[in-house]
């Protein structure tokens, strides 16, 4: 029987990047995306620029950040601060309690890591830091094809 390789093997700089969420970032999606499909994981190469403000926000899934290069300071629902650099990794549990907050000190790369390919679950709902209250923009529900969609369970 003869076994055919699924290996892929490709250079980064060979990916094509993108805008990301926010004025100040690129994104480079390097797996689990079209060009690259994945059965479950998503891998994307974000950058940002010294000054970037990521608001408080979550998601509905699962977020693994590692960060590369740079530094940041992160901050929690609560409001506790984390500084970021070379090395540091963040585990963001899905929901509220997982919420965080980028402010860009230095150029940060990142690494960010989803354990979905589906575009309806890789939400990012921002979070009004006074109420607590969770919001996400229509354009982005439609841009995400998360305006109407099966249920998650």
């Amino acid at each position: 029987m003869e076994v055919k390789s699924t290996l892929k093997v490709i250079n980064e700089s060979q990916i094509k990047g993108g805008i990301g969420v926010i004025p100040g970032q690129s994104m480079k999606r390097l797996v689990g995306c079209p060009e690259i499909p994945t059965d479950r994981l998503r891998v994307g190469l974000a950058t940002y620029a010294p000054g970037s403000i990521e608001e408080l926000h979550w998601h509905p899934i699962e977020a693994f950040y590692y960060i590369i290069s740079g530094h940041a300071i992160v901050r929690d629902i609560e409001g506790k601060e984390f500084e970021v650099s070379a090395g540091s990794f963040l585990y963001c549990p899905p929901g509220i309690a997982g919420a965080h907050e980028w402010e860009v000190k230095e150029s940060l790369q990142l690494l960010a890591i989803r354990a979905s390919t589906e575009s309806n679950k890789k939400l990012q709902f921002t979070v009004d830091k006074t109420t607590k209250r969770s919001y996400i923009d229509l354009e982005e529900l439609a841009k995400r094809d998360a305006i109407s969609f099966s249920s998650h369970y």
